[in-house]
């Protein structure tokens, strides 16, 4: 016997229920990291801690962009650790995991009130890089524990549902605070996070100690090196870019880059609009967005709708809705009601169940699309992948969250005032009702075309199990080659020959 953890190795049984559960608490890191940062980061800084708009906005964009090129390096990192004795002992993703337990509880040095700039660039760059440490790694595990699209839809769906939990308490505990400690220190804030911070440790422990993944043994080793090329950072660039060359990951990462910039966009300009435009309180906005409790019983839905419809019918649904909530918005702020709660309410629900699905959808369709990949280049590269989708995006979410902190500074925004002039309403209420909708209808167009589902990605999983059990290439029926062509743009023509690597693996 090598030297493999066998705790680690060893596949535990039906993924039931409890083993998602122990899967997808980790998304109380992602998704209450993000929905934490997304509502309250920005204007904590610009209220708490004596930031202009520019300056705050500009550490979130500097942390994204020095994090997306950590999430690069991370990506080809624990594809590539099955080849070192660490990452056979601990894992090539629960390595990761493991060291990542304790680091998270660095979260709570973001909240402290009265320092200064570089303070808050290097403690809060310093957690998005844990972040992606840890999560970057977790979010191959669907692919690592079963091919099964149904069970793969069971984990995704359960994370989600703990996403949502997390984006719950994200903005309902701050309100809380809010209430009980007042809204005119950064208290409630330190406090939020080192609460967060514990939990967030907690469920990274549970997930390591719940999963697994697959050994790479010496045969699927051998096949793996076969024909690979030297490593260098030229070789390394090449390797995130061939993932381009499939056509349902271009449209994936579009979708995804688009819609989520839109929901960072909305969280990120959510608590002005509250307290500028509508002259209402931190609490309600607090309150507001706790209704993504909501959307959980949403979520739950969209998952057994997963299995049953179509992608492109969920993404229809839940832009329409987003869209909607929008111009809810809008007409409540320009119409001047003066009873507007239940408006409000309204308007928070119908928004909470559109993101339900915009979160939902493209994390349940993720793990299906790095077999895509492997079946044309007959390589497991889920960490890649998923470093490529991590990049792309906190790139492009670095840029709209610096635009803007420009725009506000530019509309006469003043820092650390709750009442703020007509231009700065408007701005804020633009960027809020058709900056957000611009984003989703580009979203909306796109996911229109997008052919991935659970009858196509069987084709593909089988005709992946025949090449390695050693069938031939031109014995592949024209429903298959037809069906790679759609998804991976791809001519099952020009793939190179598996069957030339089995046999030298086979001897």
């Amino acid at each position: 016997m090598d030297d493999r953890n066998r705790r680690i190795y060893t596949p535990r049984g039906n993924i039931s229920i409890w083993r998602s559960l122990g899967f997808g608490v980790t998304d109380m890191l992602g998704g209450g990291f993000v929905a934490i940062v997304g509502a309250w980061l920005l204007f904590f800084y610009t209220t708490y801690a004596g930031l202009t708009a520019t300056e705050g906005a500009s550490i979130l964009a500097l942390a994204k962009f020095l994090d997306a090129f950590t999430s690069l390096i991370m990506g080809n990192l624990t594809d590539e650790l099955w080849r070192t004795k660490i990452g056979r002992r601990f894992g090539r993703r629960h390595f990761f995991l493991l060291i990542g337990i304790p680091l998270t509880l660095e979260f709570s040095l973001i909240w402290i009130g009265g320092m200064t700039y570089w303070y808050y660039l290097f403690s809060y760059l310093l957690f998005e890089i844990i972040v992606a440490m840890i999560t970057i790694p977790w979010e191959t595990l669907p692919n690592e524990m079963t091919t099964d699209y149904v069970k793969r839809t069971k984990l995704s769906s359960t994370r989600l549902v703990i996403s949502g939990t997390a984006t719950f308490l994200a903005t309902f505990i701050p309100g809380q605070l809010f209430r009980v400690l007042g809204q005119n220190s950064a208290l409630p804030f330190f406090i939020n996070g080192l609460l967060f911070a514990i939990i967030f440790s907690i469920c990274v422990a549970i997930s390591w100690g719940t999963t697994w993944e697959r050994f790479i043994d010496e045969r699927e080793g051998a096949r793996l090196r076969a024909g690979e090329e030297k490593f260098t950072l030229k070789n390394a660039v090449n390797d995130y870019f061939s993932t381009l060359k499939i056509k349902s990951f271009r449209q994936h990462l579009l979708i995804y880059l688009c819609s989520f910039t839109a929901m960072d966009t909305w969280s990120a300009v959510f608590v002005y609009f509250i307290v500028s435009d509508l002259h209402k309180t931190t609490t309600l906005a607090a309150n507001i967005q706790s209704l993504s409790l909501f959307g959980i019983p949403i979520t739950i839905l969209l998952g057994w709708l997963f299995t049953k419809t179509t992608p492109r019918k969920l993404f229809f649904a839940s832009y329409t809705l987003i869209i909607i909530s929008n111009f809810t918005w809008l007409a409540i702020w320009k119409l001047g009601l003066e009873d507007t709660l239940v408006l409000l309410i309204i308007a928070g629900l119908i928004y909470q169940f559109g993101k339900s699905g915009l979160t939902f959808i493209p994390w349940n369709l993720f793990p299906f699309i790095p077999d895509l990949d492997e079946l044309v280049t007959g390589k497991k590269r889920a960490g890649v992948f998923a470093a490529v989708m991590v990049f792309v995006r906190k790139s492009t979410v670095a840029v709209a969250t610096f635009i803007v902190g420009i725009l506000l500074d530019a509309s006469g925004y003043v820092k650390g005032q709750i009442n703020q002039s007509v231009s700065s309403q408007n701005m804020i209420g633009g960027i809020l009702v058709f900056g957000v909708s611009i984003l989703i209808l580009i979203s909306l167009i796109i996911a229109m075309r997008f052919k991935l589902d659970q009858k196509s990605h069987k084709i593909i999983i089988d005709e992946i199990k025949r090449l390695n059990d050693g069938g031939n290439m031109l014995d592949a029926t024209d429903k298959t080659k037809d069906t790679v062509k759609e998804l991976t743009g791809i001519d099952y023509s020009s793939i190179p020959e598996w069957n030339k690597t089995n046999i030298s693996n086979s001897k």
